[in-house]
């Protein structure tokens, strides 16, 4: 039987590579995502297609009460979470002096308490079974900071924080805890960049190119697996060298 992994925030970009990734290794993963349907919907095909198996887990990680019912169904239908995923994440980037309110609550509810909320709800289930990974992606920018994501570093900076603790509070029971912190990677975002902006970029990360979700897949496959049982509470860097 498939151990069962979910994905917040898994239709597209860093999540979709973890999500195709983990299918691949043998998990029965959940897709969750708020409004892209279509794009999940696209990715179980494409899981299904190449004998992977995919489940789609539609819910708002920063509605508590949706969490709680969303997984709740998930682990009563398809049995215990063994891997938690919080990737689901948002930004707007701004300079602190001219940051929204609601931009601020967006990005707090999302980024940070999204990860609270849904963590909460898997670890009982874990640590009945006396075993389970929780991995968050946080960003390279929640360790150096950046000026213009002030608020979003915060968050980031945060599920360190957050990912450090819950180590310590389930070790006992078999649950670990872990961080990936992304750099700077080829996504649609750095897609959008200009050529100068690229260029100005690249000259930061000492090995010369933008990672890519595949980098972090390997990252996140690692951490989910025996192969790393004896790790948790960690921060596992996948930048380029961009932050050292």
């Amino acid at each position: 039987m498939k151990k069962i992994a979910l994905v917040t925030g898994g239709s597209r970009g860093i999540g979709a590579g973890i999500v195709k990734k983990l299918a691949a290794s043998g998990y029965r993963v959940g897709i969750n995502f708020q409004s892209s349907a279509t794009a999940a919907e696209a990715i179980k095909i494409e899981i299904e297609k190449a004998d992977g198996s995919a489940f789609l887990a539609p819910f708002s990680v920063n509605d508590p009460e949706a969490v709680k019912k969303a997984i709740g169904e998930i682990i009563a239908k398809e049995g215990p979470i063994a891997v938690l995923v919080n990737n689901a994440g948002v930004n707007a980037d701004a300079l602190l002096l001219r940051a929204k309110n609601e931009d601020i609550d967006r990005i707090l509810d999302i980024n940070l308490k999204g990860a609270i909320y849904c963590t909460r709800e898997v670890v009982s289930s874990m640590m009945k079974q006396r075993t389970g990974s929780v991995i968050h992606i946080s960003s390279v920018v929640g360790e150096s900071g950046n000026a213009g994501q002030s608020v979003y570093s915060a968050t980031k900076a945060g599920l360190i924080g957050f990912s450090k603790s819950v180590a310590k509070e389930l070790a006992s029971r078999g649950v670990r805890s872990n961080v990936v912190t992304p750099g700077y990677i080829a996504t649609e975002m750095t897609g959008a960049l200009t050529d100068t902006q690229k260029e100005a970029i690249l000259r930061n990360i000492p090995l010369g190119q933008f990672g890519t979700t595949e980098d972090i897949a390997n990252a996140v496959d690692f951490l989910a697996g025996e192969q790393s049982r004896y790790i948790t509470g960690q921060v596992i860097a996948v930048n380029g060298g961009l932050y050292i």
